[in-house]
Parts: structure tokens; C-alpha cells; sequence
């Protein structure tokens, strides 16, 4: 089912949108400031006593320097604001520093930005895994003249001992050459009447708060329309967004396209608008959590689907232990994200997470410790019904064990033999045992060896191997390009012949009918040639025994006779144009078979 871009407007999607902006606007305004600063905070959070006094502005980090000088220009203390610029004396501000600060802020309300806060350095020695010196830091960006200028903090060295984060030299005199330009008009406040200019809350009008709002939802709005109408167009022009999983994928990913998209549109607007640094610092925590939010949805919904997915796909093919397969991981799937969401949203609103996070590793190492012969057999278990080296109702062998799967279960596997006893194979030994299947071979191996008696002759067995080799070519169930038949070996009691070829059957037991067959029409061969099998015992000749068949034996050889004489003896190879003659000319069944009456084509029922 495809999404049409009028259909009735996702009321749900935009109160959660809506929700989390409005939740954490209110967190933000009453505690984020105050959290920010580090002497506001709890001393339970600290993770060290410093050596040094603490900065009664809080400017030891470069988070808690700039949520400070954020504080002070939204309370318009610029006195206060304009300590937190680099001066011999760090204790106060002149008035050059009060200017400073206002600049300041035009400049950053003009397009420019400051970092979220949970992004920036609680460290006292800041960043050290960016491409600054050491002493520096990126907090942020500022527009003067269309060119983008990073704006810096520099650390140095407090009256007191202890670093301080200042905005550094460099990023004031960049400052400084804004007071020659003419400051840019901002749309919002062309669009605000001067009542809700002039009144403040939290240091920022009332009118950029609705007008923020505002934008939120329009944003939102305008990101629902796009997508949708995406997704609807999509189908059109990509005929497989139609059809399984391509359509799931694409339904799991619209609700997390559209809060991306509408946290682009909302940030975008706010900067074009000209909204107060202050009040796009409060929210910018919280466009941070939409976009994380939006990714935990798309890998909830994502596992979701391929969860479904797989789950019909298991069960259309009667696979009811992937089918447990699929439910664990999906379960697991979700717990990770749960996990991973609720890290990433305390990272994103600045809570340091690195102790639970360790703690978490040495739990979990613990657990897997503990349950590591558990571990192995669940994963021997999704490899076995990932790879599929067998499955249900397959006849295999597996170690020592030979018998019928009958059930491949999350902890063991279980096998009934042929004495019709079950054995059960925890799944990690089972995985890594050699394995051989017989279930699904094309054909089945030929291969007897015949024992002559050694009063066998050169032209009886000349007469043998013509005679063999002729039933396996012309034989319409063996694979005439593989057949052989070969003296092999002078035994110890015998005269070896072997038989090498394949059947062409897809059962056992259409097998055992073949090699029956095979098997009889050697012995008539055999009995042709005149001379017999051996046996693996002494012989005694007694008086009356007439011996073996002059008769025949004169027979074979006068046939190897004639065959020399024309040209005709098919050894040491036959002749593929003879080969040809003869192929599939036997009839099989043979003559007097039932089957023969009903079939008469040569080929086993079934084929």
C-alpha cells in the first residue's frame, strides 16, 4: 500500500514531534543554564576535587565558559558577559569588553552558531582529539563580510592557578572589525510588533518563543507533504518500490525522514530569521534528541520489518526453529537499541556516560562468561539455519552418528538413527562437526569390484570387459561419459575387475532398483564368459568335478577371436561411434519386469 500525499494529515507523528521539542524547551529553560555551570552543580557529579580554587564564573571548562557567557547575555549583564573574553585581568571587564560581547551576540543571532552543549569540553584541559594546539578549542562559528570565522576559546592560566577558557585574541579581533560594518537588518524584527519584542522571557521576546513554535510546526508540516509525496511518487517511476521488502524498507524509513527533515527546515529557518543566539542555544539539545530519536525509530522499525519479513519467510518454508531464530534476534535487536537510545540521549543532553558504559562492558563480559556454552550453542544454531547444511527429514552423518534429522532446535539438534534411537547434538558441536549429507546428491556412485578365479583367462576377460562396458553404455539409467569397467589388480585369491559409473536416479531407493539390476545382468556375464567368482577360501578338486566349461570358454574366445580379427575388440577404450550404437539399447526394465508392461520407455517411474 502506497502513501498518497493527501491523505489524512499524521496528527500522532506531530504531537511527538511537538512533545519532544515542548518537553525539552521546558527542561531546558528552568535547568540547562544552571546544569551547565559548573559551580551550580551537584558535587556528587564532579568527578575529581581540582587542585586549584573554583572559578567563581565557571570558566575552568570550555562547556561551562560558554553556557556562563550564554547566561549573562540572555540576563543583558554584558558587564558579566565581557569577563569571559581574554584580558590580563580575568577578573573583571572593561568597558571595550562589554562591546565586545554585544558584537558578539549580533554576530552569532546574524547566522551564526554556537555547538550544543553536550558536544563541547567538560574537561578542564578541553579537546585534545581535534587538528587545534592544545590550548585552543572550537566552540562555534560567526558570519562578518559572508566569510565563516571559527570562534575559538583559548585556555590560559587564572590569577588563582587553574586554567580559564576565554574567547580568545584571535576570534576578538575578527570581532573588532565588526564594529566597521553596518549591521545586517534581521527578518524577525521586521515581523514582530514592538509589544512582543520588548517583553522577555528567559532573556529572549516573547515573540521569537511563539515564532519558534511556530516554525516547528510548519517545519514539520512542510517535512510530512515532501516525504510523502516522495514515497507516493517513488512507486511510480521504481516499479520494485512495489513489491517485498523494497515497500517495508521504504515505510520504515518515512517517519524518521520526515523529523530529519523537519529539524533541517526548523534549524535552517531559525538561522534565516535571525531567532536570538540564546534561544537557538536552549533548543539546540533538543533538535539534537529529535534527530537521535529519529534514528532509534528508523532501527526500531527497521528491525520490525525485517523481523516480519523473515519470520514469513522461515514459516513459508516450515522452518519453525528460524522461526525462534528470528523472534530472539528481533528481541535482542530491540533491547540493544533501547540501550544504545537511552546512552545516546543522556550523551546529547550532556551526562557523562563513560562509568556506565564500562559498567555495562564488565557485565556484560561477566554474562558471557557465565553463559558462553549457551552463547556457542545459540550461534551454532543460527549458522546451521543460515547456512543450511541440512535441514528437516535429511538423512546425514554427522561425527559418528548416521541417521535422520528430525528437529533442529535453539540449544540442540536432534538425530533419529537407523537402529531407530535419538541422539541429541548440543549445536555448537554440531556446527563444527564434519558433516555429510546425503539428501541431496544428484546421483548415486556405482563402484563394485568383481573376483574372478585365477583360472579365468586373458580372453575371458577381454570377453568381460567388452561385455560389462557394453551394459554400462548402453544401460539408458548410468551416465555413459563417466561408465568403466577395468582389470585392475592380480588379488591373492582372485582376478579384480572394477566397475566405476554413476546412476541416474534422485532416490535411495530407485537406486537400490538400478544396482539390482546392474548387478544381475553382471552375473549373467559372468556366467557367459564361462568362468565364475572367487571366493575368498581354497579350492578342492575331486575327481567327478567337471571344472569349468569347455564349451563356453571355446565360446568367449572364439568371440575375442573374431572381434581381433575384424578390428572390433573394444579395448583398451570402445570405439565412440560403437559407443553410440549401443547407448540406451538395453531395455529396462528387463524383459519380464511388470514395469516393463506398463512403462516400456527405459526410464524409472517418477524420473
Amino acid at each position: 500500500m502506497t502513501c498518497h500525499p493527501f491523505n489524512k494529515f499524521s496528527s500522532s507523528h506531530l504531537l511527538l514531534y511537538i512533545f519532544l521539542l515542548a518537553a525539552g524547551l521546558s527542561y531546558l529553560s528552568s535547568t540547562e543554564l544552571k546544569a551547565q555551570i559548573p559551580q551550580l552543580q551537584p558535587e556528587a557529579e564532579a568527578t575529581e576535587t581540582p587542585a586549584y580554587p573554583e572559578d567563581e564564573l565557571g570558566r575552568r571548562t570550555p562547556r561551562s565558559s560558554i553556557a556562563g557567557f550564554i547566561s549573562a547575555v540572555a540576563d543583558k549583564n554584558y558587564n558579566l558577559a565581557g569577563a569571559f573574553f581574554k584580558d590580563k585581568d580575568t577578573r573583571t571587564a572593561s568597558p571595550e569588553h562589554e562591546e565586545l560581547a554585544q558584537r558578539l551576540e549580533i554576530l552569532l543571532t546574524q547566522g551564526g552558531q554556537i555547538m550544543p552543549y553536550s558536544w563541547l569540553s567538560s574537561d578542564p584541559s578541553g579537546r585534545t582529539d581535534d587538528d587545534l594546539p592544545n590550548h585552543l578549542d572550537r566552540v562555534g562559528t560567526i558570519i562578518i563580510a559572508g566569510e565563516s570565522i571559527d570562534l575559538l576559546l583559548e585556555k590560559v592560566t587564572g590569577p588563582e592557578g587553574g586554567p580559564l577558557w576565554l574567547i580568545s585574541d584571535q576570534t576578538t579581533a575578527y570581532i573588532k572589525e565588526f564594529s566597521e560594518l553596518e549591521p545586517e537588518a534581521l527578518i524577525i524584527d521586521r515581523l514582530l510588533p514592538d509589544y512582543l519584542e520588548n517583553t522577555n522571557w528567559g532573556g529572549v521576546p516573547v515573540g521569537q518563543w511563539l515564532v519558534m513554535i511556530t516554525l516547528a510546526v510548519l517545519a514539520f508540516t512542510l517535512a510530512w507533504f515532501v516525504i510523502t509525496f516522495l514515497l507516493f511518487l517513488i512507486p511510480l517511476v521504481w516499479r520494485r518500490a512495489k513489491t517485498e521488502p523494497t515497500h517495508g524498507i521504504l515505510n520504515a524509513f518515512a517517519l524518521p525522514l520526515k523529523l530529519y527533515l523537519a529539524v533541517w527546515l526548523f534549524v535552517f529557518a531559525t538561522q534565516e530569521l535571525g531567532l536570538s543566539i540564546i534561544l537557538r542555544q536552549r533548543i539546540s539539545g533538543i533538535t539534537l534528541v529529535v534527530g537521535l530519536v529519529a534514528l532509534l525509530i528508523l532501527l526500531w522499525r527497521l528491525s520490525e520489518f525485517i523481523g516480519a519479513f523473515s519470520q514469513r519467510r522461515m514459516s513459508s518454508r516450515g522452518n519453525v526453529s528460524g522461526v525462534s531464530v528470528v523472534l530472539f534476534l528481533k528481541r535482542a535487536a530491540k533491547i540493544a537499541i533501547v540501550v544504545f537510545g537511552i546512552i545516546a540521549v543522556l550523551g546529547a543532553f550532556g551526562v557523562d556516560v563513560t562509568t556506565g558504559l564500562a559498567a555495562l562492558g564488565i557485565g556484560g563480559l561477566a554474562l558471557a562468561l557465565g553463559a558462553q556454552k549457551t552463547i556457542e550453542n545459540f550461534v551454532g544454531s543460527v549458522t546451521l539455519i543460515t547456512d543450511q547444511p541440512i535441514r528437516v527429514g535429511d538423512f546425514c552423518k554427522v561425527g559418528d552418528t548416521l541417521g535422520t534429522v528430525e528437529k533442529i532446535g535453539m540449544r540442540s539438534t536432534r538425530i533419529r538413527t537407523l537402529g531407530r534411537t535419538l541422539v541429541t547434538i548440543p549445536n555448537g558441536e554440531f556446527s563444527s562437526s564434519k558433516i555429510e549429507n546425503f539428501a541431496h546428491r544428484d546421483k548415486f556412485w556405482f563402484n563394485p569390484v568383481i573376483t574372478l578365479r585365477y583360472e579365468t583367462t586373458p580372453d575371458q576377460i577381454r570377453f568381460l570387459l567388452v561385455e560389462l562396458r557394453a551394459v554400462l553404455y548402453a544401460h539408458p539409467m548410468v551416465t555413459s561419459d563417466t561408465a568403466r569397467v577395468r582389470f585392475i589388480e592380480l588379488g591373492s585369491d582372485s582376478l579384480n575387475l572394477e566397475v566405476f559409473t554413476y546412476v541416474k536416479v534422485a532416490t535411495f531407493d530407485e537406486y537400490l532398483e538400478v544396482k539390482e539390476d546392474l548387478l544381475l545382468r553382471i552375473m549373467e556375464i559372468v556366467g557367459e564368459s564361462g568362468t565364475g567368482f572367487a571366493f575368498p577360501s581354497q579350492t578342492i578338486y575331486f575327481g567327478k568335478d567337471t571344472g569349468l566349461s569347455k564349451e563356453k570358454s571355446k565360446t568367449a574366445e572364439e568371440k575375442v577371436r573374431q572381434w581381433k580379427e575384424k578390428g572390433e575388440l573394444q579395448l583398451p577404450k570402445f570405439d565412440p561411434e560403437y559407443i553410440k550404437e549401443i547407448e540406451d539399447k538395453l531395455p529396462y526394465p528387463p524383459d519380464g519386469s511388470a514395469e516393463q508392461k506398463q512403462k516400456g520407455t527405459g526410464t524409472i517411474p517418477g524420473l
